[in-house]
C-alpha cells in the first residue's frame, strides 16, 4: 500500500471529482487530499483533507475578473514559502510515498524541496505540453495565458494529460494522454434522448443565456448553476443543485450547452450528447476544449454575449452529424488512468509508452 498527498485546485467541482475517482478506485491505496474553496465539499465525506489556500480564478458576469483573481493571489504568492512549509508539516505527520496535483501550487513545490516523486494530473497541461494548430485570433492569448500552467503550475517530471482529444505531446515533456475519468454513476447510466435540453453553469452566469434559450427553442431547457434554483421562466426551468437529479436528466437530454470545462464534456460525450459550447474568452483553456469540440465534429461553439436563436436552429439542425462523430470516438480512459496512477505509486515514476499496466 502506498501513501499518498494529492493536492487539488479547489474552483468548481471537476478537479475534486477527479481526484475522488481516482481514490476510490485505488482504494488499496491511503490518500490525504490538500484542498480548498468548493473541493472539501466534494471529497470530505470519504476522504481526509487539509485545507490549505490555493490560487484560483474569481468569476463575475460570465467574465473573468481579473483585479479579484490577483487580490487572491498576490498575498498567497508572497507567503507562498509559510504554505509550502506547511505542506513540509503535513507531510512530516502523513510521511508520503509519493505526491500527486491537479493544479494545485504548494504541494509539488513541497514534494520538490522534500525529494519525493510528484505527478501532475490534470487538463489544463494540454495547452502547453502538446503541439496544436491554432486560429489566428488564439494565438496571443494562447501564448499569454499559457504562462499560467507553464510557470505557476508548471509541469513536474512525471505529467499524465487526462483528455477527450489527443494533439502531440512535445519531446521536451515526459507527458502522457489518457482519455477522460468518469465517474461509476456516469458509466452506469443508460443514455437516451427524451428531447429535453441540459444547460449548465458552473463557473459564473449571465442572463443572456436565459433570454436565448427561451427565444431559440421550444424544447424544455433544465437549468444548473443559476442561482434562481427553482422556478420557470417559459421553457427554462432552473435546478437545484442535485448530482442525482442533474446525471437523471443528462442521461436523457438530447444535447448538453455548458460553459468549457473538461469534465461535463467528457461525461457527455461518453454519452453520446452534442455540446454547444460557450466558454470563457479569458480562460484559454476552454477555448481550447471549444476549439476541438467543433474540429472534430461533436457541436459547437458560441460566444455568450452575442448568442442569436439562428445560432440554436444551425445547431439542433446538425444534432444527427454530431452524434456521428461522437460514435466515433473514445471517451473513457478509467482503465488506463487507474493502471498509470497505481504504477507510479508503486514506482515513482511514470511506465514507458506502450508498457501495459493494469491496477492492483
Amino acid at each position: 500500500m502506498g501513501r499518498i498527498l494529492y493536492g487539488i485546485h479547489g474552483t468548481g467541482h471537476g478537479h475534486a471529482m477527479r481526484g475522488l475517482t481516482i481514490a476510490r478506485r485505488l482504494k488499496q491505496h491511503d490518500f490525504l487530499f490538500v484542498a480548498n474553496d468548493d473541493a472539501p465539499e466534494v471529497l470530505e465525506p470519504e476522504f481526509p483533507v487539509r485545507r490549505l489556500p490555493n490560487l484560483g480564478t474569481v468569476f463575475t458576469n460570465y467574465k473573468v475578473d481579473l483585479p479579484a483573481t490577483i487580490r487572491r493571489a498576490v498575498p498567497l504568492l508572497v507567503q507562498r514559502q509559510r504554505y509550502i512549509d506547511a505542506v513540509r508539516r503535513i507531510m512530516d505527520d502523513f510521511k508520503p510515498d509519493v505526491c500527486m496535483t491537479d493544479l494545485e501550487y504548494f504541494v509539488p513545490r513541497a514534494a520538490e524541496a522534500a525529494g519525493l516523486p510528484c505527478l501532475t494530473l490534470d487538463h489544463q497541461h494540454i495547452i502547453t505540453c502538446c503541439r496544436h494548430r491554432l486560429p489566428p485570433a488564439l494565438w496571443w492569448d494562447a501564448l499569454v495565458q499559457g504562462l499560467t500552467p507553464r510557470y505557476l503550475f508548471r509541469p513536474t517530471d512525471c505529467t499524465l494529460i487526462i483528455s477527450f482529444y489527443a494533439p502531440p505531446v512535445l519531446s521536451k515533456y515526459r507527458a502522457r494522454i489518457a482519455p477522460p475519468i468518469l465517474r461509476d454513476k456516469v458509466l452506469s447510466l443508460s443514455p437516451r434522448d427524451d428531447g429535453h435540453v441540459l444547460v449548465y453553469q458552473s463557473n459564473s452566469t449571465h442572463r443572456a443565456l436565459v433570454d436565448f434559450l427561451r427565444a431559440a427553442t421550444s424544447r424544455t431547457c433544465y437549468v444548473f448553476g443559476y442561482g434562481q434554483t427553482e422556478g420557470r421562466e417559459g421553457n427554462v426551468v432552473f435546478m437545484q443543485k442535485s448530482e442525482e437529479g442533474f446525471l437523471r436528466l443528462l442521461e436523457g437530454c438530447s444535447y448538453v450547452i455548458q460553459g468549457g470545462s473538461h469534465t461535463l464534456m467528457g461525461e457527455a460525450l461518453y454519452l453520446g450528447k452534442p455540446i454547444l459550447t460557450l466558454p470563457l474568452k479569458a480562460m484559454v483553456e476552454q477555448r481550447f476544449n471549444a476549439l476541438y469540440i467543433e474540429r472534430l465534429g461533436y457541436g459547437m461553439q458560441a460566444d455568450m454575449l452575442t448568442l442569436e436563436p439562428a445560432l440554436l436552429r444551425r445547431f439542433e439542425a446538425n444534432l444527427s452529424a454530431y452524434r456521428s462523430a461522437i460514435a466515433t470516438g473514445t471517451f473513457c480512459g478509467n482503465e488506463t488512468v487507474f493502471g498509470l496512477v497505481d504504477y507510479f505509486i508503486r514506482h515513482g515514476n511514470l511506465p514507458l509508452e506502450g508498457t501495459p499496466v493494469v491496477a492492483e
